[in-house]
């Protein structure tokens, strides 16, 4: 009993001082949920480009100032790492732009389910690149979450996914491959980089390189910014402040306090969240298909982690 007694306290206090993690974690799941509903709204009056465009302007004027104040300023780049954080930000543009576009003929509701595939896929691409994991790992558990994208966007899903759910949710699912990409590739970096750096500076190099699109993807650059409503800006503004900046800093502040495996859980929260905002918001109707695309996804998400955990235990 004495011996049990300090375990117990100890236990008790790691857990209370895991509950602002907790709840960052919790935080940056729901406004990601709420950020495809943001990105598919906002649609309604900007291009997919000025979207983007605008969301990491408004994000840097947020990330830059704060990462003056953490860090001082400082930070020195070589050529080499010029050319990886230029390799990042492609696999941010990625992310972004393909998303955005994959909005236009999906509905946010089976977007959000087919996101929740996203550590599916970044552990059966870190398997073939980096080989932390053997394939054999997670091949099932990829194979069952992608029965479950397919249920989600597959045919006769008009009525429910959006106008051309098969391309909409194939240009989803190439975003998440752009977002898996990049954390892989961002995985040593950030051992010499924080992750704030690395954030405003892969963010910043994908406006760039955005720019140029400008000219063949503009809706409000040609009608004028008062065309567009109250509500459009409120939902650009929520993709900047939460989604962007928020949501990034608040997923840093929990990896950092359980850890990047345990902290993992919380993305299959993201088309949970996506599907209740997408109907509260959007109207959008959910039926049986989405409500089973997102258990075949869970449960596919749930094999690769188990999966891997025996591996590594072997």
């Amino acid at each position: 009993m004495s011996r049990a007694h300090p375990l117990r306290l100890f236990m008790r206090r790691s857990r209370s001082s895991e509950l602002p993690a907790y709840g960052a974690l919790l935080t940056a799941a729901i406004v990601w949920g709420g950020s495809v509903v943001g990105q598919k709204y906002a649609l309604g009056w900007f291009s997919a480009v000025e979207v983007s465009v605008l969301r990491g302007l408004g994000a840097l004027a947020i990330l830059v100032p704060f990462w003056w104040w953490q860090e001082g300023g400082k930070v020195t780049f070589s050529a080499k790492d010029l050319a990886i954080f230029a390799a990042l930000g492609l696999g941010v543009l990625g992310n972004h732009l393909l998303t955005l576009f994959g909005l236009r003929y999906i509905g946010a509701a089976a977007a959000g389910v087919i996101i929740g595939a996203s550590p599916a896929i970044t552990a059966v691409l870190s398997s073939l690149l980096i080989r932390d994991v053997p394939f054999r790992a997670v091949w099932a558990g990829c194979a069952v979450s992608f029965v479950g994208v397919a249920l989600v966007s597959g045919v006769g899903a008009e009525g429910i996914a959006g106008e051309r759910p098969w391309l909409g949710g194939m240009l989803v699912i190439l975003g998440l491959v752009s977002w898996a990409l990049y954390t892989i590739g961002g995985r040593r970096t950030m051992e010499r980089f924080s992750p704030l750096a690395v954030n405003w500076t892969t963010l910043l190099i994908s406006i760039l390189l955005q720019i140029p699109l400008l000219w063949v993807d503009q809706r409000v650059l040609v009608s004028g910014a008062a065309s567009v409503p109250v509500s459009g800006w409120l939902a650009l503004g929520y993709l900047i402040v939460f989604a962007t900046a928020l949501g990034q800093q608040a997923w840093l502040f929990g990896v950092r306090g359980i850890g990047p495996s345990r902290a993992g859980v919380f993305v299959n929260l993201i088309p949970v969240s996506a599907l209740v905002l997408s109907a509260l918001i959007l109207g959008e109707r959910i039926g049986l298909r989405e409500v089973g695309g997102v258990l075949l996804i869970l449960a596919g998400v749930w094999l690769v982690n188990w999966q891997s955990a025996e591996q590594i235990r072997r």
